[in-house]
């Protein structure tokens, strides 16, 4: 009797014990549409990996970033894989907080990877984090509309120009803006695009000794030109929208123009994503002064903190979703549109996904000439198209964005918003010893 029950009772351990051995990682990841699909495949992983389960936090951006900075620097280890991007792994990897990725496997293919995107996640000449996805910035369209108002747009459109089609496509009585741009407050979020902004305006974040010159003419120019356009031919509420509020804004067909991240592409010109994906045009982020700094360049990527205890396996995870097959997974589920830009060679050396994304080849010239060591006019000793990059500019970036989010709202004036910005900035870099 005994030993009738000894083998359903060993059988019953030894499941146990498998189901014990399996190492559970708690993916931090923001709420943009190529993670949503990740966190969509995670069964596909599961069935490959038996012996790792994936946790999914998932966070819109601002909240992420908070979340992410307060815990790898606090050493809190709630992440074995974290969410970020060219701007964090240089510095986080140069303090100490990052796995170095320096024993890939062969057929992982480093060297498939983009350079100015692998650079951009490297320090001291090795990886720190592998890219999901790259991108610049760029202007979408719609064709309907600005055949309707007989506009034709040329190679390069400059801001002026932008702001004469803005006036002519605004339709607001029924439910049509002449553009959406970012508005809401953030380092990552309107100060991204408003960066680029400055830029070819001529501006720039810093001198060459490290102080701020967010009061200059050419942020001036630059904020006063936005704040305008956005009141005249924006959509209300603008401080509220991001990058994914204006994604669903312009696939709804609210917005004449969009100027933001070349990751928007795939789903912008899906039918079942968007509403306008028949009228889509697209060409490069418009230019005022200077084409240097016009479109930025970023990548969201997957990194490996020090805290995490399960550093094997969620090093199995992050090359899993950033490698070659990932991308022909999403490719034959999703769609070819669907696949994660801006990272490999191959992505747009294959015929599938050359087919599908006739933008491919423009998306990939924007991200290859983005330079983030040469971004303005003057000379700066950062790095960095739409931040600068040092750890204060995170604290910097946020605080500024909100002063200009309420000149945005009316709540302020420009004036009064660059002016106390620069104090404020000027007291940080003081704080910091800048000078």
């Amino acid at each position: 009797m005994r030993l009738q029950h000894a083998i359903p009772l060993a059988g019953a351990l030894a499941l146990a014990s498998v189901s014990a051995s399996a190492e559970t990682l708690t993916v931090a990841t923001v709420n943009n549409n190529d993670m949503i699909i990740m966190q969509g495949l995670t069964d596909e992983f599961e069935k490959a990996h038996p012996d790792i389960k994936l946790d999914w936090v998932v966070l819109e951006e601002n909240v992420l970033r908070q979340r992410l900075t307060t815990d790898i620097a606090t050493n809190g280890g709630q992440f074995d894989v974290m969410t970020i991007g060219t701007y964090e792994v240089p510095i986080w990897a140069k303090q100490g907080w990052l796995t170095k990725l320096d024993d890939l496997p062969e057929d992982y293919d480093e060297n498939d990877l983009l350079k100015p995107i692998r650079d951009g996640l490297s320090h001291d000449g090795s990886l720190y984090a592998l890219p999901f996805y790259g991108e610049s910035s760029m202007m979408y369209y719609r064709k309907d509309l600005f055949d309707k108002a007989g506009i034709t747009m040329p190679e390069q459109p400059t801001w002026k120009e932008v702001r004469d089609w803005a006036s002519k496509v605004n339709d607001p009585d029924n439910g049509v803006y002449g553009i959406c741009l970012r508005g809401k407050p953030g380092w990552g979020e309107n100060m991204a695009f408003l960066s680029t902004l400055v830029n070819t305006y001529g501006g720039r974040w810093f001198d060459e000794d490290w102080h701020p010159e967010i009061d200059s003419p050419a942020w001036h120019q630059a904020i006063d030109f936005y704040v305008d356009l956005m009141n005249k031919y924006g959509p209300p509420g603008a401080t509220s929208n991001g990058f994914n509020e204006n994604q669903a804004l312009f696939s709804s067909g609210k917005c004449g123009m969009w100027v933001d991240a070349t990751s928007a592409a795939g789903r912008i010109y899906n039918p079942d994503e968007s509403q306008v994906a028949d009228e889509l045009g697209f060409a490069p982020a418009p230019v005022a002064e200077t084409p240097k700094g016009s479109h930025w360049l970023w990548s969201w990527a997957l990194a490996i903190p020090q805290s995490s205890n399960a550093k094997d396996a969620a090093q199995t995870f992050i090359t899993w979703a950033t490698s070659k097959d990932y991308v022909k997974l999403v490719g034959e589920k999703k769609g070819w549109t669907s696949v994660p830009p801006g990272t490999r060679e191959s992505t747009y050396q294959n015929a599938n996904y050359q087919e599908a994304a006739p933008f491919a080849d423009f998306v990939l010239k924007a991200i290859q000439t983005a330079d983030p060591t040469d971004p303005s006019a003057k000379p700066v000793p950062y790095t960095g198209v739409q931040y600068a990059d040092i750890p204060e500019f995170q604290a910097i970036g946020t605080q500024v964005g909100q002063m200009i989010a309420a000149a945005l709202a009316g709540q302020r004036s420009v004036d009064d918003a660059l002016s106390a910005a620069q104090r404020a900035a000027d007291r940080t870099m003081r704080q910091a010893g800048y000078y």
